[in-house]
This record gives structure tokens, sequence and C-alpha cells, in this order.
């Protein structure tokens, strides 16, 4: 196991001796230890259920076998960064997200990853992370927010958007806006509507990094919870077989994603992402690649090319 190079033989008896003051017995040390990635906090809406993701995962890994450790990711909410300087911060949190992520599973050598990530720059940073450090890895995201309702119709975020369109048209009130705003963001969750955070989880999963509901299952349904124990039972299958990473995201994987974008309407901030991720495996991605893939899924519907045979997710097709 990687994570001998930390805590095997006598020259790493100190390691030993510090990981007893975290509480760890002797059998713990000899299993596989999985960094369990949390973006858990309590400023972004899509990341104030991820502590219980988290502890779903942990107990996941910990019933197959794996000793699970927390360890944290930063992340910026753009909608509570939009009008003024904090939007400056939004986009190079990806990068810093990347890094710190890279420093910690390398300083501490482990043996795998669950990465549990849910808004904008954050999936697109674990992903980067994942594919740099190539180890088994899975991700479960924190799951899409509930539809909003204003007088008794469906609504998301971009109502809210409208809304406040409207009143600086004159055509809505102050009242009605304050309406809309106390109704349209009804749950916890990546904002409603196909931004990038739904677009990046539901690419995660195309690119076979999630599994099967990783985009879609709302994150206040019991599901989500779900899912994230299965993400834990998966990674640990992962580490078993020694099956890595690159292994699962190739280039066909990636364009494969691509693919799925173009069918799916996804966020255009995909063509900052996507290109991010290829480099992370080297593979020279170019924006252009897009124009193809959306002609491709308007005029022959379901063409995608052949993902990696490791994907731990169903076909989309």
């Amino acid at each position: 196991m990687k994570s001998d190079n930390m805590k095997s033989g006598m020259q790493q008896a100190p390691a030993r001796s510090l990981l007893n003051a975290l509480g760890w017995t002797g059998e713990e040390m000899r299993k596989p230890v999985i960094g369990v990635v949390s973006s858990f906090n309590e400023i972004v809406p899509g990341h104030m259920n991820l502590d219980k993701i988290t502890e779903a995962v942990k107990l996941g890994v910990a019933e197959a076998g794996g000793m699970p450790v927390v360890v944290p990711a930063i992340a910026v909410c753009d909608g509570l960064a939009m009008g003024h300087v904090g939007m400056k911060y939004s986009l190079v949190t990806r990068d810093l997200i990347a890094d710190s992520t890279e420093a910690l599973a390398l300083a501490h050598q482990f043996d795998g990853l669950v990465m549990i990530p849910n808004c904008d720059k954050n999936v697109p940073g674990l992903l980067m992370a994942a594919c740099r450090l190539d180890l088994p890895t899975v991700f479960v995201s924190g799951g899409p927010m509930l539809a909003g309702h204003i007088h008794g119709k469906k609504s998301s975020l971009s109502s809210m958007f409208e809304a406040v369109g409207a009143n600086a048209a004159g055509k809505m009130d102050e009242d009605e806006v304050r309406y809309y705003e106390e109704n349209v963001c009804p749950s916890c969750g990546s904002c409603s509507g196909m931004y990038t955070a739904n677009s990046m989880n539901c690419l995660t999963e195309a690119l076979g990094m999630g599994l099967r509901g990783n985009g879609t299952i709302p994150a206040v349904y019991s599901a989500r919870l779900r899912l994230a124990k299965q993400a834990g039972y998966a990674v640990m299958k992962l580490v078993e077989k020694g099956i890595t990473t690159r292994q699962i995201v190739t280039k066909d994987a990636i364009l494969n994603a691509l693919t799925v974008d173009m069918a799916l309407g996804c966020s255009t901030n995909s063509m900052l992402h996507l290109p991010a991720i290829a480099h992370e495996i080297g593979f020279d991605f170019d924006i252009s690649f897009a124009n193809p893939m959306r002609c491709l899924c308007s005029y022959e519907g379901t063409v995608r090319t052949e993902p990696s045979p490791y994907r731990l997710s169903h076909r989309i097709w």
C-alpha cells in the first residue's frame, strides 16, 4: 500500500506515534488509508449538507475495510460572490483546490480518495487533483437544490434574476421581488438550473468518476446518503483492483463528457473546465472540438465516443 510509506517500518515509528495521538488502533493502521476530501462549509448553500454526505462516505469506506480520514477543500459560492470584488476570487479557487488537495494526498500518502464537491469551481478543481494524483478515486456530489415554487409554478434561481430585471423595468414591485427571494431557493444543494455546478456534477458522472445519480439525485433525498455510502464501497473496490483515475479519465472519456455536455445544454463554463481536466492527463483539448460535437448531438441524437471500460457509472445513452 502507498500509505505504508507513511506508517510501516522502524523508521516510521514516530509517524505511528502521531497516528496513535489521533486515536488510531493497530488494526486501523494496517488498513488502506482513504482521504475523504470534504468541501463542507456554512456559507455555500450547495455545501451545507456535505457534513452528512461525508459521514455516509466514511461509513461506506469503513464497512468496506478502509480507514477513512476527512480532509478539507475550500469552495466559493459564485452567486454570493457576484456583483462585488469577490468574483475576482472565484475561478482562482479551482487551482487552489487542485493544488491543496494534491499537497494533502501526497504528504500523507493516501491509498485512495473520495471527493465530495458540489459547486462551480470546486468540482473541476477536485477533478483536476484526481487526474494529477492518479489514485483510486470516486466522486459523490452534494446534489442539486429542489425547485422553488412561485404562485404555484416551478421556479429556479434564474427566476430570481428575471425578477430583478422586471423590477428594474418597472414591471415588478419590491414586495413581489421579496416573495421571489423567499421562495425560489427552498433547500440546500447546488443552485437549481443547468449552471456550472449541476453541469459539472453530470459531467463527472459521464466521465465515469461518479456513480449513477451523482449529478441528479436531489441534495435532500435519502438516496443521496445511500449513494455516498456506495461511493465508499466503490473506492475500496478500486483500491483492491488497482484502478486509478487515469484509467477512467481518458481522452475518449473526456470526449464522451463533451458529447453529454452538448446534449444536455450544460453551462458554457464547461469550456473552461474540460480543457483544464484534459490537461492533467496530457490531452490537448481544444474548445473547437465543441462545434462538431454540438452538430452531431443536434442531428444524430445519440452520438458518443467509447469511454474507458473502467468507468464507474452506467452508460449515458
